[in-house]
């Protein structure tokens, strides 16, 4: 099996008036292709610096960081745009979806920046919507569609590019129960198709639907192994 993620002693340290502040503590980790893993752990333990390096959006500060095999720890502020828009979905809890454009045009976004066809777009789009059930929504703006539909877009957005990994950020920190918990059924299917996924939480009932939970706490990777009594949807 393809191994996605692996860091080896990782840290990452910030200036601050006070001095510098180490934020991550040497920490290790390896993901495999089609692993579904939660990241769990109070405010200030480091599980959104992590996720960050892990998105290729910051740098550790000293330590290896490997996506897909490859050092990506010193790549060019360019080569790790261009990892980011092959290689990696990202899934926010405030949806980021653009207010003017409709569903289609907003989940064809990254196609664009990958300079592919408008007509490779429009298909690709619209696939990765039916993908996640808004196929009859597609040229809908995402004020005339529910939280949870806005969701799924951005999820499709996601999707669009064939990602190797999605990770997501409190997905579902903005919905009720009952959308929280059918985005967390639409995650497992997608995990259940072979989609690597990253779900950082703060809500323990979210995790339970990963297959593994990995915990933080000031800065050191404390916990991490399978769901005990997995929900399943």
């Amino acid at each position: 099996m393809a191994r996605v993620i692996e860091t080896f002693n990782l840290t990452k340290s910030y200036v601050t008036g006070a001095g510098e502040l180490e934020v991550l503590h040497g920490v290790d980790f390896a993901l495999d292709q089609g692993e579904f893993t939660a990241i769990m752990g109070p405010s200030g333990s480091g599980k959104s610096t992590f996720m960050n390096i892990l998105g290729c959006l910051d740098r550790p500060t000293t330590g290896v960081y490997q996506l897909l095999g490859e050092k990506v720890d010193s790549l060019s502020p360019d080569q790790l745009a261009n990892r980011r828009l092959h290689y990696i979905g990202f899934v926010f809890q405030g949806f980021n979806l653009l207010p003017r454009a409709d569903l289609l045009e907003n989940v064809a976004l990254p196609l664009l920046y990958a300079r592919e066809s408008a007509e490779t777009r429009r298909k690709k789009a619209m696939r990765s919507l039916e993908q996640v059930g808004l196929g009859p929504w597609a040229h809908h703006r995402p004020s005339q569609v529910s939280g949870g539909q806005q969701q799924r877009a951005a999820i499709a957005r996601a999707l669009v590019a064939k990602p190797s990994l999605i990770l997501a950020d409190e997905p579902t920190g903005n919905l009720d129960t009952q959308t929280s918990d059918e985005i967390m059924a639409l995650f497992q299917s997608l995990n259940d198709e072979g989609i690597t996924l990253v779900l950082v939480t703060h809500e323990p009932d979210v995790a339970t639907y990963a297959k593994r939970l990995t915990k933080f706490r000031d800065g050191l990777l404390v916990e991490d192994g399978p769901v005990i009594n997995r929900r399943r949807a």
